[in-house]
């Protein structure tokens, strides 16, 4: 299986990092890990409208499928927050969260992204995630996380809330039910939070998740608080994760595809980016098509073995960072200690309070609000702010798909408005910029006597291909007795199509002029597309060394151009 996939790199030997010395620590960490993951994953797995085993069984197989195949050792795979918001949000339109067929649509859809990430990862496709900028992440995960957050503080307050609807319903329904607020659910909350939060400050190593769970359970037996109206987890399955395979009509498969491109493309932006912080932060290298790769067999795993989407934890990444983890080890002594859990401790799980795991997911999403973030976003740059505000209203009001669908329109927009307006100057015989062409209050100034030299800062294509005619243009026109236009291509990489017609138009203009066009420094690789393109016609090409500028052609009357390298 691993070598089916021929260019995808994965000769680094599984649980890279891993010696003698630091295998104490990583065990150590695997046991931090259980604590942290067990209680989130069945919160996680609540919001996607999925039993609880469905979040603990997305930690077995899938992880140890992960822990062998991922190129970082560091970073955690694993339903988090957004994923099962999307989860939630693109399945509930389908079937009854909850029910079988829910459950059956849920596996199909960690199917569909598993063989999506292995075809990125196949075709190299990891730069897509490139357009997810850090505003529309901001925006996007932002919005799925309020959403998640009214659903979470509607647990804590024991309010009854249909929590696969749309945000404003959750809102309404969330005020509206205050007057049935259940006592008992919000003392235990604000206990949870005060443990959590208090605990965080005081000892940041220790599993306070799994304190509040452990207390919070036995408050709830010895009170009797579930007769009052406290909601419990109820009764788990117990066993090991079966295989199976989901069985729906080709119409259902279909269905599924857009939400599924839409986990992939979030948890491949969001994974490959902290993937590679943390593996240069920590001196490894790390292999984005290898981690496509890991994450499409993790999605896999958990379709056949009972789990759900799989995506990446930068919550857990991080908490494995400051506990010393430096491998997978980690992930594999949790998918042993859950696969513990499910044989032997399921009993132990039923009378854990909703109110409590809502504190715990509340507290773990507020995070993800990207409120300093979006503070930051506002100093820095309005127009990136208004792309992040505007991700963030799409997700909340109309829906994660339509989000990520916005995303990537904004992430075009605002790759276009940046490359429609590059960089344009004249310079001297020194190469330095000495005014820019785009600004109509400063004039084009002349290298050397009826020579003018213009320099674009970027490639020339569709975007910016009349802007860049209409700066030459003008070059031309604010220096009197031009003979010579000089092109310095140094910083052009590209000429596309529409660059070309831009470029043989302005050709075309110079020569009804009676002007000479020439090209400096242009790059090997440049020069073959634009012979390709038929642009070198006519066209002087200068020798492309340091002194190039000496070499151009003194105006008409003071000698010829010899110097020329055509």
């Amino acid at each position: 299986m691993l070598r089916a996939l021929e260019g995808i790199d994965i000769s680094t030997r599984p649980l890279a990092g891993l010696t003698g010395r630091n295998t104490v620590r990583e065990l150590v960490s695997g046991v931090t890990l259980l604590a942290i993951a067990v209680p989130l994953n069945i919160g996680y797995a609540q919001i996607a409208g999925l039993p609880a085993t469905a979040g603990l069984y997305a930690l077995v197989l899938p992880g140890i499928v992960w822990a062998l195949l991922v190129s970082s050792r560091q970073l955690v795979a694993s339903p988090d927050a957004a994923a099962a918001a999307l989860v939630a949000s693109s399945i509930g339109g389908l079937a009854v969260a909850g029910s079988a067929d829910y459950i059956t649509l849920a596996l199909a859809q960690a199917l569909i992204c598993g063989v999506l990430f292995l075809l990125c990862s196949f075709f190299k496709l990891g730069f897509l995630a490139d357009f997810l900028s850090k505003p529309i992440l901001v925006g996007f995960v932002g919005g799925l996380a309020l959403d998640i957050l009214v659903s979470q503080v509607a647990k804590m307050l024991g309010v009854k809330i249909d929590s696969g609807g749309e945000f404003v319903d959750k809102l309404v329904g969330l005020f509206t039910g205050l007057g049935h607020l259940n006592p008992w659910s919000l003392l235990i909350s604000l206990g949870a939070l005060v443990i959590l939060l208090v605990g965080r400050v005081l000892a940041r190593a220790v599993p306070w998740a799994l304190v509040v769970l452990v207390v919070a359970t036995i408050v709830v037996v010895l009170s009797g608080a579930e007769k009052a109206g406290v909601s419990v987890l109820g009764p788990v399955d117990a066993g090991p994760p079966k295989l199976t395979w989901p069985v729906i009509d080709w119409s259902m498969w279909l269905a599924l595809i857009p939400s599924a491109i839409a986990l992939t493309v979030v948890t491949m932006g969001e994974g490959l980016l902290v993937s590679r912080s943390y593996g240069e932060k920590r001196g490894y290298p790390t292999k984005p098509d290898r981690d496509l790769f890991a994450f499409g067999a993790a999605n896999i795993a958990a379709g056949v073995a009972g789990g759900f989407t799989v995506g990446s934890s930068t919550s857990r990444t991080a908490a494995m960072d400051q506990a010393g983890s430096r491998t997978q080890l980690p992930t594999i002594v949790t998918a042993v200690g859950t696969l513990a859990l499910l044989l032997f401790g399921t009993a132990l799980l039923e009378h854990i309070p909703s109110p409590a795991i809502g504190a715990i997911v509340a507290v773990a999403v507020v995070p993800l609000l990207g409120i300093a973030d979006f503070a930051k976003l506002w100093r820095q740059d309005r127009f990136e702010f208004a792309i992040g505000a505007v991700c963030f209203l799409v997700t909340l009001f109309v829906g994660s798909i339509a989000g990520i669908v916005v995303a990537f329109v904004l992430a075009v927009i605002n790759v276009t408005r940046r490359a429609a307006a590059p960089a344009i100057d004249t310079l001297a015989a020194d190469g330095d910029p000495q005014s820019s062409l785009l600004d109509a209050a400063e004039p084009g100034t002349a290298t050397a006597p009826g020579v003018v030299v213009v320099r674009l800062a970027a490639p020339l294509f569709f975007a910016n291909a009349e802007t860049f005619g209409k700066a030459v243009r003008r070059a031309v026109d604010s220096v009197e007795g031009v003979e010579h236009v000089v092109l310095d291509m140094e910083a052009v990489t590209d000429v596309d199509v529409t660059g070309a017609e831009a470029f043989t138009g302005l050709h075309a203009w110079l020569t009804s002029r009676h002007l000479d066009l020439g090209l400096t420094r242009l790059r090997p690789g440049l020069a073959d597309r634009m012979r390709h393109l038929g642009l070198l016609d006519g066209v002087t090409v200068y020798d492309t060394n340091r002194d190039a500028l000496a070499t151009l052609p003194p105006p008409r009357g003071h000698g010829d151009a010899s110097h020329a390298d055509a």
